[in-house]
């Protein structure tokens, strides 16, 4: 690589929060986003005060000053925050309630070990004080149920409740032992050594795990507790996952009743006597989630003289290693367990609890897969496949890579990723990963006539091109560097770096998960290939038991062969006419599709997975092979029915609606899966990917700013988008400072009227609230119709634009819609762009070497295709010229060509051609009032109660 400057950029993103034993003088707010990114929101609301002041000597109270509320949303809770007088005071309030919230260190914490022990004595010494059974805490819930038992006036509080809820105390069982950040029962242990010291508050038992006070509560206490609203008998639906692994998972269903609590009833379904026996696990899943694995704590008297490190060794423990549950919580667990969700929340007084199926078990197995977690982002678990390559962003369905590599890491307890971008300037002649051209500098129009051959404003070389790569490091909870992958490649955007750097990361972990057996040289050898350096030591220590979790073996789908000739689907039968569109590498294919579980020799059939319209990408693995090898064979509007070997029981599971009747399914060896798959739509070869492969800006940046600039001169204040599609014109519009007051889009695909409105409604808003934006937009208006007929309410706009939409329609359409938008609409200027098929020579690169421009048209009818499938015709110059000028003529406008991409005196001329028509101003005539248009979607900067899109 040539690097034009030695200036190097680097950035690092993802780094988890500093030390908290570093002084820290950061905000709430800057701390809840070093915490969570983006994914902190914020919404204040004006309330009304409350307190009104009375003006002496008059009897009419005054309204109080303006007030502010916020709420915080975070993928961990919600906090709102008090009322004040000034916005920011009160994020800066709710940030603060949420870092008290979540137990996240915000000053400056160094104590000494002593100081340590000290506040956690006196931690403990709070959860027992009268007042904390009021407080909005977890762990207040869990004290009123314990008081709620017969005869119970002490509450009796198992340690492990206190140990899992409370964060403080985490927080501070770090500082006096590191390890028990990933160590629960460490942490009990720490507890009960600090309750000792409470010798006037507290007892500990001699044969359990639990405290309680030495006084009972205060009559009054107690009775405030019992006069709370007893519930009903609750049935909660959990999982007994049992420790030997030759015994089935299963449902079960457990009642606890009005007067108990319900860890004495997870108790009791596992054999134990009573709560304190019960070891409680972190959170599994999202952070939002009170999934959490129950199982045996070793018996008290069996700690009482051990060392902190000796705690996670087994002797301490009954019962054998209990593998699937250790796999889920990322921690030793021993004996039979029971996955629930269900507890105390900060949100309510109430029992939270909701049903945990065999369905939602093996959807958290397939999610530790990285292709799983990509496949229920997709909700297309016997579909969708973690594709090979990240193309573009476009292309790309379902989870981002960078995200469901955090998923991954988040399901496996390690730390989050960690990405560093390092930016450098790259010599344009050089490839570009994706590219299927060499990148040809496009100079801008003021580089032109500058002549100086130095950029303006950085002083590089002309045409030097800012390229990107990304290194991704992952981390276990202690720090220690399991991975990292640094990729060689560069890229245009520092997104796209990133997400390839996460996906190849993604891929080779994938690899492992389908081979565990695999050998160390032969992971080594893949991983060299994906520029991947591993930890062995820390690798096999995180991913110990992945072996006994996902038996791929010789159950193994067709997905996972390595025999190509197993990849071609069995007794496939395609019906339907041949419409001679078939889709090709890069396409995008949409299809509908149905999968049933089927039983040979009765018939049976049990419905799993179906999708109404699905998109991938022929050629990248983003599909199953037998589904993209079935697709392959199709063309448009066909139909293909056909069966494969059944992949490994967890993705199945994980699917069935009906588990037991899957099950029985299953345990049928002639079972397979049934496929029946419908092609909709073959979008081939994408225009977009192409254009960025050729031109710099693509082409459809360089058309809005051919629009931008017509704007701009003509001072345009209403503009309609005929076509408007997924509103990509419109929106990157609004990216500019303009004249524009109104904007309009039309367009019959509903579909993509609802993606536009979605965009356009949240850009605006966002517009608005800027102080520093300068947009003078006041209305917006979305319109479902055919822009062949005519609504008298986009009659007279001063700007029309139609940019790369006149190619989808059939050629005489294509001629009607331009008499009726010159003699009805009757826009001021009317901006119209087609591809120049002239051109497709060297887009699609089919033409020999040297020979371009010596190709007539009827040689380039033979080599070249239509840029897309969904072009019904593409002009060229001399065809364009003569629609165009006969429109105008007819229509009394005048008209001048340009294009963009290419050079007008350079053949073949512009990529896309453009035609503007201007209406002399004087020509503009009444119209007949007609209304053919349906509104999708309206927006108004005066009307703050528009309609969510």
């Amino acid at each position: 690589m040539h690097h034009c400057t030695a200036a190097v950029k680097m950035t690092e993103i993802g780094r988890s929060a500093a030390n908290p034993s570093k002084k820290s003088s950061l905000t709430p707010k800057a701390i809840i986003h070093q915490r969570f990114g983006d994914k902190a929101c914020y919404k204040v609301e004006e309330v009304q005060d409350s307190t009104q002041d009375v003006c002496p000597g008059l009897a009419i109270p005054q309204k109080g000053p303006c007030l502010y509320r916020c709420t915080l949303h975070l993928p961990e809770a919600t906090i709102v925050s008090g009322t004040f007088r000034r916005k920011k005071d009160a994020e800066q309030s709710a940030a603060e309630k949420a870092i008290e919230k979540l137990g996240i260190c915000q000053k400056e914490y160094n104590p000494t070990i002593q100081e340590a022990w000290d506040d956690l004595a006196g931690r403990v010494a709070f959860l027992f004080a009268n007042e904390f059974l009021s407080s909005p805490h977890p762990l207040s819930g869990h004290f009123r149920a314990a008081l709620r038992r017969d005869g119970d006036f002490n509450g009796h509080i198992p340690v492990s409740v206190i140990a899992v809820y409370d964060a403080k105390i985490g927080n501070i069982c770090k500082y006096i032992n590191p390890a028990a950040e990933a160590n629960s029962l460490l942490v009990m242990l720490l507890v009960m050594r600090a309750a000792a010291k409470l010798t006037d508050l507290a007892l500990i038992s001699d044969k359990q795990f639990s405290l309680w006070r030495r006084n009972p509560y205060p009559p009054e206490v107690v009775s405030s507790v019992m006069q709370e609203p007893n519930f009903a008998s609750v049935p909660i639906e959990v999982i007994h996952i049992p420790a030997p692994l030759d015994k089935t998972v299963e449902p079960l269903t457990l009642h606890v009743n009005a007067t108990g609590y319900y860890l004495d009833t997870i108790a009791r379904q596992l054999g134990m006597s009573e709560a304190s026996d019960v070891l409680i696990s972190r959170t599994i899943g999202k952070a939002t989630s009170e999934m959490r694995i129950y199982s045996s704590a070793p018996k008290r008297n069996m700690l009482d003289h051990i060392s902190e490190p000796q705690v996670k060794e087994a002797s301490h423990f009954e019962g054998s290693l209990n593998a699937r549950a250790s796999y889920f919580t990322g921690q030793e667990v021993y004996g039979d367990a029971i996955l629930a969700s269900v507890g105390y929340t900060w949100k309510s007084t109430d029992l939270f609890h909701e049903a945990v199926s065999l369905r939602s078990y093996y959807r958290m197995l397939v999610n530790k897969i990285p292709s799983g977690a990509y496949k229920i982002s997709r909700e297309a678990i016997l579909t969708a496949n973690l594709p090979l390559a990240f193309t573009t962003k476009s292309n790309w369905r379902g989870s981002f890579p960078r995200d469901t590599l955090s998923t991954f890491c988040r399901f496996h307890h390690l730390s989050e990723p960690v990405f560093s971008i390092q930016s450098n300037l790259l010599d344009p002649s050089l490839d570009l990963p994706g590219s299927r051209k060499k990148l040809k500098a496009m100079q801008s129009s003021k580089e032109e006539k500058s002549g100086s051959g130095l950029a303006a404003t950085t002083g590089d070389p002309v045409g030097s091109i800012e390229v990107f790569t990304c290194e991704v490091k992952i981390h276990s909870k202690s720090q220690e560097l399991i991975l990292q992958c640094s990729p060689q490649e560069s890229h245009r955007k520092q997104t796209d770096a990133m997400q390839s750097a996460s996906l190849k990361v993604l891929s080779w972990l994938n690899i492992f998960f389908e081979n565990p057996d695999m050998s160390l040289e032969k992971m080594n050898l893949l991983a060299e290939k994906l520029d991947i350096h591993f930890t062995p030591r820390y690798f096999f220590k995180e991913f110990a038991l992945c072996h006994l979790m996902h038996d791929f073996g010789s159950n193994r789908t067709l997905a996972y062969s390595d025999n190509a000739n197993e990849n071609e689907p069995f007794l496939i039968d395609i019906g339907g006419q041949n419409s001679g569109v078939t889709p090709s590498n890069g396409s995008l294919a949409c299809i509908s599709y149905s999968i049933s579980l089927f039983r040979e020799g009765d018939c049976m059939k049990e419905h799993l997975e179906s999708s109404e319209e699905f998109d991938f990408e022929i050629g990248n693995e983003a599909v199953l092979p037998h589904v993209e090898a079935a697709v392959a064979q199709m063309t448009v509007g066909q139909s293909a029915n056909f069966r494969v070997k059944l992949p490994p029981s967890e993705f199945i599971l994980a699917v069935a609606a009906n588990s037991a009747e899957t099950l029985s399914l299953l345990s049928s060896r002639s079972c397979k899966l049934e496929y029946n798959v419908t092609l909709l739509q073959v979008t081939e070869p994408l225009e977009e990917r192409m254009e960025q492969a050729l031109f710099s800006p693509p082409l459809s940046k360089q058309r809005v700013e051919f629009a931008l600039e017509h704007i701009k001169e003509s001072s345009a204040a209403s503009l309609v988008d005929f076509g408007c599609g997924s509103g990509s014109l419109l929106d990157s519009l609004l990216s500019y400072p303009t004249s524009l007051e109104k904007i309009v889009g039309v367009d019959i695909s509903q579909r993509a009227l609802a993606r536009a409105a979605k965009s356009l409604h949240s850009k605006l808003n966002r517009l608005l609230d800027s102080k520093e934006s300068s947009s003078k937009i006041k209305s917006a208006v979305l319109y479902d119709g055919s822009i062949m007929k005519y609504d008298s309410r986009l009659h007279g706009f001063d700007i029309g634009t139609c940019l790369e939409v006149i190619e989808h329609m059939e050629e005489q359409d294509a001629c009607l819609f331009g008499d009726v938008v010159l003699s009805s609409f009757s826009p001021r200027i009317l901006i119209v762009s087609t591809p120049n098929y002239e051109y497709n020579v060297i887009l699609q690169g089919s033409a020999p070497h040297g020979q371009e421009e010596d190709l007539d048209e009827r040689n380039q009818a033979q080599s070249c295709k239509f840029r897309n499938h969904d072009h019904k015709f593409e002009w060229t110059r001399s065809q364009f010229n003569e629609w165009a000028s006969g429109l105008a003529a007819r229509h009394n406008y005048s008209v001048e060509f340009s294009g963009v991409g290419g050079a007008a005196d350079v053949e073949p001329g512009f990529a896309s051609q453009i035609a503007i028509f201007r209406r002399p101003e004087d020509n503009l005539k009444d119209m007949e009032l007609a209304k053919n248009y349906v509104p999708i979607w309206e927006w108004s900067r005066q009307d703050v109660t528009h309609q969510e899109p």
